[in-house]
């Protein structure tokens, strides 16, 4: 699963990416650090998970959220910001955010759900599936 990093700063940047890094079938594939860097590492590198800062020195986060959206991309956004705030949490919910956190109380909560999205991904359900038929296969094969 492809992870695309977005926030201001270097330092969560870096924390996020070493927290995510030992994550079975997750890779980093960037960061960036401003909302246009974002829109153009998005549409390049087509990562499944983006994490998301609202406040960001061009764009807002918010802005990003809307193109990805007005795109139409299959992309699961993953907002987090110092400012959790209801009013950003309801416009980030209507507007299709996946899920929201507060960098100071929940960042850790985001290595737990970018370990359940892998395991739930389309690929990897497939992969168990081919393996239950192989495996029903050969039963079948043995009766």
């Amino acid at each position: 699963m492809k992870v695309l990093i977005v926030d201001d700063s270097k330092t969560v940047c870096n924390g996020l990416q070493q927290m995510l890094s030992n994550i079975p079938g997750v890779g980093i594939v960037g960061q960036a650090h401003n909302g246009r860097d974002a829109i153009t590492s998005i549409s390049e590198l087509k990562p499944d998970v983006v994490i998301l800062d609202i406040r960001l020195p061009d764009l807002s986060g918010i802005d990003v959220l809307v193109d990805i959206r007005a795109k139409n991309l299959s992309t699961r956004v993953i907002m987090l910001t110092n400012y959790p705030y209801p009013q950003y949490r309801k416009k980030c919910e209507e507007l299709g955010a996946d899920y929201f956190f507060d960098k100071v109380t929940e960042i850790e909560e985001i290595p737990i759900l970018i370990e359940k999205l892998a395991k739930n991904k389309p690929e990897n359900v497939k992969k168990k599936q081919r393996k239950i038929n192989a495996e029903s296969d050969h039963e079948k094969r043995q009766e």
